[in-house]
């Protein structure tokens, strides 16, 4: 990670260098289109571009790392906290969750997406009830399955 920080970091600064350069070949030029000025914006140009290569590795990276922690917390919820040795001792405890319960969440929050993309945004409890699989067992930690 510290290489992609690295790697963006030297790109931006050769852009804005490379920004510089267009100022001052056109300065010298007295706004004059020359061989320097023509030369300097090449040069612009292409370090535009290899920063916006690396913005999209260092964005890639952070989506890399970001569904990693996504699917680690998921998976720690559904199966429950780490052994005390393992967890900081200021993160707060959860209780663990079935793998039905994560199923179900995971189906509620699709179906939302759906509905939003579709344009309803009526995501009220009438319409979670009417996309719900009615024989899914519930877990009766939750109060709002008792309900079902």
């Amino acid at each position: 990670m510290e290489s992609s920080i690295d790697a963006l970091s030297q790109a931006y600064q050769e852009f804005v260098a490379s920004v510089a350069g267009v100022l001052e070949a056109k300065e010298l030029s007295g706004g004059q289109k020359t061989q320097a000025t023509d030369a300097a914006l090449e040069n612009f140009k292409q370090r535009w571009e290899l920063f916006r290569v690396a913005c999209d590795r260092a964005e890639e990276l952070v989506e890399s790392v970001k569904q990693r922690v996504g699917s680690e917390c998921l998976v720690d919820e559904a199966t429950g906290p780490a052994p005390a040795n393992l967890r900081s001792s200021q993160a707060p405890s959860l209780p663990p969750i079935s793998a039905v319960r994560l199923e179900q969440m995971s189906k509620a929050v699709r179906w939302l997406v759906i509905e939003l993309q579709q344009g309803s945004g009526a995501a009220n409890a009438g319409t979670m009830a009417a996309h719900s699989h009615p024989s899914a067992p519930f877990d009766a930690r939750f109060s709002e399955d008792a309900t079902q």
